[in-house]
């Protein structure tokens, strides 16, 4: 579907409405699905799809018109967004950023302790000479990352669209570069895939906000006057290809079964993560006090083993170890993707190789 010129965007966050939103991004070519009304946060899924564990590519919702498992269900179709926001015109919209080949930068201006110089930049050290007093927030880690190369920061990028958060961050969206790879999103606090400590990266496996959405805290702004995203810069393919964001288009090889052996060992791979991830959706008995993030962080760390083994693809982990952490916690979703992303990755310097009988 063709782009969509910058005139069609809705200019004023306080005229358009969720509908017209999505609509805009359908026609942008970026599937959309709909938030929570007045939240941030994906539409609760059916009650069938949250009291019954499965992965959002067998459910049969989604043939069915239903919304469940967040980005999953993004979509262009237009008889879609007709359904959902005509009769559900709070909804919220949210853009599904791997299908869209969107890479956002999510940048946060929260408050929180500074943590050594050595993990502001990951993998660039920053000698003791350089003066970091008044460094608070992702604003001032993408600014220094920005002037260690020599460029400009994309948070003043007046060439992409921006967008203000109601917390005083801010989105900064990109386009992917057709023949480039497909990146992972991350999170700013991850000691093993991030780009810069409070700067999040959405793209395969995230999603993100619209502008001009309104919730609770407030409205989704756009900043400047350029309302579709430039083309990534070539320096900052560089940065995410440094940092490990870029996704093996390979799939992994799945180690076959020894002969005489009954049961792939696919199978033998869901038999010891099923326990796991059972225990992370106990965790919805409660809302605190169940050990949530380490048990999500011991089934993510096992998965990562089982990838590197050949046993699970990283996209069939990360969707059972999402539904488990989702059914459990399903507006903790950031928190989630932030321990299943660390584990995954430290759980794949250990592969998981079975041995004797089946």
């Amino acid at each position: 579907m063709p782009r969509q010129s910058e005139t069609s965007v809705p200019r004023s966050a306080g005229t358009a409405s969720p509908y017209d939103i999505a609509r805009w991004c359908a026609g942008n070519g970026w599937p959309v699905h709909p938030l929570a009304p007045g939240r941030k946060t994906p539409a609760a899924n059916c009650p069938a799809c949250r009291d019954e564990h499965h992965s959002p590519q067998d459910c049969s919702c989604h043939s069915a018109g239903r919304w469940c498992h967040g980005f999953h269900a993004a979509t262009t179709n237009s008889a879609l967004l007709d359904a959902w926001w005509g009769k559900h015109p709070t909804l919220g919209v949210g853009v599904s950023c791997g299908p869209a080949d969107l890479v956002v930068l999510d940048i946060d201006a929260h408050s929180a302790a500074v943590p050594d110089r050595n993990r502001l930049l990951p993998g660039i050290p920053i000698h003791e000479s350089v003066n970091l007093t008044g460094l608070a927030s992702g604003f001032d880690t993408l600014a220094l990352l920005a002037a260690l190369r020599g460029r400009r920061s994309p948070a003043d990028d007046d060439s992409t669209l921006r967008v203000r958060t109601p917390s005083g961050g801010l989105h900064v969206w990109y386009r992917k570069p057709p023949e480039g790879p497909r990146y992972r999103s991350s999170v700013g606090s991850s000691p093993k895939t991030a780009l810069a400590w409070q700067v999040d990266v959405r793209s395969t496996g995230g999603y993100i906000v619209t502008p001009a959405t309104r919730t609770s805290a407030g409205t989704y702004s756009p900043v400047g006057t350029a309302r579709l995203p430039a083309l990534l810069p070539d320096w900052l393919a560089t940065e995410l290809q440094r940092t490990g964001h870029p996704v093996n288009p390979r799939p992994a090889q799945v180690v076959p079964p020894r002969p005489g052996s009954p049961r792939p060992a696919r199978k033998r791979a869901h038999r010891l993560l099923e326990p796991l991830l059972d225990q992370v959706k106990d965790c919805a008995a409660a809302p605190e006090g169940t050990a949530f993030t380490e048990k999500l962080n011991r089934a993510a760390y096992t998965a990562g083993g089982l990838i590197a083994s050949g046993h699970l693809t990283d996209s069939q982990a990360r969707d059972l170890l999402t539904a488990a952490a989702d059914a459990a916690r399903p507006h903790r979703s950031r928190h989630s993707l932030a321990v299943i992303t660390s584990a995954l990755s430290a759980g794949a310097s250990r592969p998981l190789h079975f041995k004797g009988r089946p």
